[in-house]
């Protein structure tokens, strides 16, 4: 509480209905106590009081002005300030509508020319789908096995002191087969997917969009959809699935190898355990999930590839977009198969 707050604290207003400030003797008066008096002003008036301010000198009268509408201006600053939150939640909520509006119409399309080409199975570019098959998904092989056989090393691990101190040694082999063929494999891959491939996609379509190549295409006769965004999207459908049961057999393989290492299991005894417990369906339930996966993560990419304007920050704000929104949808859809399987107990 600064010093003239104090003092106005200390006044009883109770005493007199109206105040007289005299300044007709002074020449100088610093902003200080010109928000004193302006204070001391307001609080009269919630009162019902009057204040009387006697000035002959213009320059504390310009200085008393000042400060009053400054105060003021800055009361309706905040009070708009307040009514922005609100308009903004309005246009951001409607920003996400047209979007998702947009993001439809794209699915429309690319539905679309997915039925013309499996009608005119000519149409179907397979040089490009073979060159879509090596960038996107066979030089990701190995991040994906490595990345899988060091999560099944982690889960193996942080497991077999827990599972020792009750004698469950052996249980290690299901843990690490139903929770990497399931739900972990499935959900590394598509996230490794999205981070690399996903933003190679929106990259690279959105620089020819930017440089005019798509336009040049359809002024040449050629269709974006069935010359980049089909072979994209057949690509990751065809390979998430292989993609998958590689990060299986890495998971499985590091999971296997600490429990030999730090819980004496041999793989001959790891091996007969999995084969035992871990049925076939748990495997295809994690590879069924590939192209829904791959899906939604080449929709995205390539639909924020043309969402992307005419400069080069658009590139990183949509590449940016689509490896944060093809996570969360896989996560989302992770979720939602996770909870359609535990009711129909498969």
């Amino acid at each position: 509480m600064n010093s003239y707050q104090i003092l106005l604290n200390q006044i009883n207003f109770s005493k007199f209905n109206t105040i007289v400030i005299d300044l007709k003797n002074l020449n100088f008066m610093d902003t200080a106590s010109a928000i004193f008096i302006d204070d001391l002003s307001k609080e009269m008036l919630k009162k019902n009081k009057k204040t009387q301010i006697d000035i002959n000198n213009k320059d504390i009268s310009d200085t008393l002005k000042l400060v009053q509408n400054t105060r003021k201006n800055d009361f309706s600053q905040s009070s708009v300030k307040k009514k922005d939150i609100l308009k903004n939640i309005g246009e951001t909520a409607y920003k996400y509508y047209l979007t998702f509006l947009s993001f439809l119409s794209f699915l429309g399309k690319l539905f679309i020319h997915l039925l013309y080409i499996l009608k005119n199975p000519k149409n179907i570019r397979y040089k490009e789908i073979l060159f879509e098959i090596n960038e996107s998904a066979i030089k990701a092989f190995f991040i994906i096995a490595l990345s899988s056989f060091l999560v099944g090393i982690v889960i193996a691990y942080q497991s077999a002191n827990q599972l020792s101190l009750y004698g469950a040694n052996i249980f290690i082999v299901d843990m690490i087969g139903l929770s990497m063929l399931r739900e972990l494999s499935p959900v590394i891959t598509a996230v490794i997917i999205a981070g690399r491939s996903g933003s190679s996609f929106t990259a690279q379509i959105g620089a020819m969009k930017i440089t005019q190549e798509l336009d040049a295409m359809r002024s040449m006769g050629f269709e974006p959809y069935l010359f980049l965004v089909l072979p994209k999207l057949i690509a990751l459908i065809i390979m998430m699935p292989i993609l998958i049961f590689i990060s299986d057999f890495t998971a499985v393989l590091g999971g296997m190898l600490i429990a030999n290492l730090d819980l004496g299991i041999s793989f001959n005894l790891f091996l007969d355990r999995f084969s035992k417990v871990i049925e076939i369906r748990h495997f295809l339930v994690g590879i069924g999930k590939g192209p829904f996966f791959a899906v939604l993560i080449a929709s995205i990419a390539i639909y924020r590839g043309l969402m992307v304007k005419n400069d080069t920050q658009s590139i990183g704000y949509n590449t940016t977009k689509s490896v944060v929104e093809s996570i969360f949808a896989v996560i989302i859809c992770d979720a939602i198969f996770s909870i359609i399987f535990t009711n129909l107990g498969i």
